[in-house]
């Protein structure tokens, strides 16, 4: 049984190249930090699910809701093959059953904050906004796109942010859960204004403090689609 089945929609990507000497305290065991034309990334991306079920049960005010998250690539190679997937640094969720049951069952690090999201659709362009109060302050994401989709193309820098299909989680210093994000290929739309209002030192550490300063290398907002995650297991090796 999938442990989680959803919508996920409007994902904005906002990505940051990275010293890989940051990540590599956090690389789960099996892994390796996965590349872009020579270069480390970790993204914020902000999301919404719609239509969730948990274990194949629709929890009552569980179904709807944001997501805010800070992530990073890695790679795995089994059976002759490179195995792509992200490892999470946080996930910030409004609903605590979720975060109950993903960081008893997958060790996650997901936190419950309060949330907020607003969307307003014009004749040429869409507003997208996800807020989440931490500390007594409100975050946020604020982007503007056109509407008319496009393909995300293949060995773009979007394909290699948007399509990792494994989820990675390091236990401990010897142990390493798996799971699969299963997900078609999304389309994308251009952006064309983003406003931050992130506090990094409070949602993610002293260590990513220096993102404040950082201009993003790209920002990229996927329309979404259906997704699943399953097929846990655990890695020792």
């Amino acid at each position: 049984m999938s442990f989680l089945k959803a919508q996920w929609k409007n994902l904005t990507f906002i990505n940051y190249i990275i010293d890989p000497k940051i990540l590599q305290p956090h690389v789960p065991k099996g892994t390796e930090l996965d590349f872009y034309n020579g270069n480390c990334y970790v993204s914020v991306v902000g999301f919404l699910f719609e239509d969730v079920k948990m274990l194949g049960l629709k929890i009552p005010f569980h179904i709807n809701f944001e997501e805010v998250n800070l992530r990073f690539y890695v790679k795995r190679w089994e059976n002759n093959a490179w195995k792509r997937g992200v490892v999470f640094i946080q996930e910030i969720v409004p609903k605590f059953a979720l975060t109950l049951v993903a960081n008893i069952l997958y060790n996650e690090h997901y936190k419950t904050l309060p949330m907020k999201h607003s969307i307003q659709l014009n004749e040429n362009s869409g507003d997208f906004q996800v807020e989440w109060k931490i500390q007594n302050k409100w975050n946020s994401i604020f982007i503007k796109t056109e509407n008319e989709p496009t393909k995300i193309e293949l060995d773009s820098e979007e394909e290699f942010i948007t399509e990792h299909y494994f989820g990675y989680t390091k236990v401990n210093e010897n142990k390493t859960y798996e799971y699969e994000v299963k997900h078609p290929s999304w389309q994308q739309l251009k952006v064309l204004e983003i406003k931050l209002d992130i506090d990094f030192t409070a949602n993610y550490g002293a260590e990513f403090n220096f993102l404040k300063d950082e201009k993003p290398s790209s920002v990229i907002f996927a329309i979404g689609s259906k997704v699943s995650i399953e097929n846990k297991r655990t890695l020792r090796n």
